[in-house]
């Protein structure tokens, strides 16, 4: 038991503060209020791009099918699946769940499981850099595209602008810093802990939406019968999603010649989706569309956790 929460500890913290958010959201809210959102996502995103090295990307980029396919999968498959499955549900989750597939792959865990599962990281690392470089242009475009809604804030401008300042400016600005000698031997020596402030910062955003969630669940309470059934449906529909995009990732991969290290990446790469740019979307809109963001991520991490052991006992045997 120790061993399993001291590995995913973070996994664990996460749940914590969904059920404090939304539990107790009426004493939370004016804590959740005071905490300057956009300030933390921007900041955590500069922690987590600071450590990423560019450089072990050029042999990567000599072979780009790996990254091209996963790019595709997490561009293209996921929102689809989302828009099909999305008629499932009602409107705040519906579009909750279109804002998690249009969001880039996560900046960490992707290579982390790629790496675990005895993949190849770097094509990993090269999928986020370019679906997470790329977001503030095709997020806002894939949104008003599946949501079918006009209404101001799925606008593409102004979310393309948004995303540009708090996610692609601290991401280039990390990079830039990196190119200082004494920044980029002070980040990979303080790698752990600018890890774990970027997964502090990304609990606090978590409590704000979930305390956003508890106080329109709160308005809910007379219905608790339906929506307990469209909570069922969400977990069932992120699970199936996210493993037909990991198995179709691994699947076409292998079919059209990848080696089994990159093939690895394709699937993890193509299916994860990262936490933090659709808090910076959901946010915006309040109520419910946090659910599906916190829902795929928990459910991501559980279902690659067995899928990266699998993997990595086959490769052993």
């Amino acid at each position: 038991m120790l061993r399993l929460m001291h590995r995913h500890w973070f996994l664990l913290l996460l749940l914590g503060t969904l059920a404090i958010g939304m539990g107790w959201a009426d004493r939370c809210a004016p804590l959740a209020k005071g905490l300057p959102s956009a300030w933390i996502i921007g900041s955590v995103l500069w922690a987590m791009a600071l450590p990423l090295r560019m450089d072990h990307l050029v042999d990567t980029l000599r072979s780009p099918r790996p990254a091209l396919l996963a790019v595709a999968t997490s561009w293209l498959l996921v929102p689809l699946l989302a828009w099909c499955f999305g008629h499932l549900l009602i409107d705040d989750l519906a579009l909750g769940l279109t804002i998690t597939a249009a969001v880039p792959c996560t900046l960490a865990s992707a290579a982390v499981w790629t790496r675990l599962a005895g993949g190849n990281d770097s094509v990993g690392f090269l999928v986020t850099v370019l679906t997470n470089l790329s977001c503030f242009c095709v997020t806002p475009a894939l949104i008003q595209i599946s949501s079918g809604r006009t209404v101001a804030a799925i606008s593409f401008g102004p979310m393309a602008l948004r995303l540009l300042a708090l996610i692609v400016l601290p991401l280039g600005l990390a990079q830039l810093m990196r190119r200082m000698r004494s920044v980029r031997h002070w980040a990979d020596q303080t790698r752990h802990l600018l890890n774990a402030y970027a997964q502090l910062g990304i609990l606090a955003i978590v409590f704000v939406g979930a305390v956003h969630c508890g106080t329109t669940l709160g308005a809910l309470a007379s219905q608790w019968v339906q929506f307990g059934g469209q909570l069922a449906a969400l977990l069932i529909i992120v699970a199936t999603i996210h493993t037909i995009a990991w198995a179709s990732g691994y699947w076409v991969a292998g079919r059209i010649g990848i080696a089994r290290p990159e093939q690895i990446a394709v699937a993890f790469a193509g299916s994860q989706k990262t936490l933090m740019v659709g808090l910076v979307i959901a946010l915006d809109f309040g109520g419910l569309t946090i659910l599906p963001l916190i829902t795929f991520h928990v459910v991501q991490l559980l279902i690659d956790t067995l899928l990266a052991s699998r993997l990595r006992v086959g490769s052993e045997a």
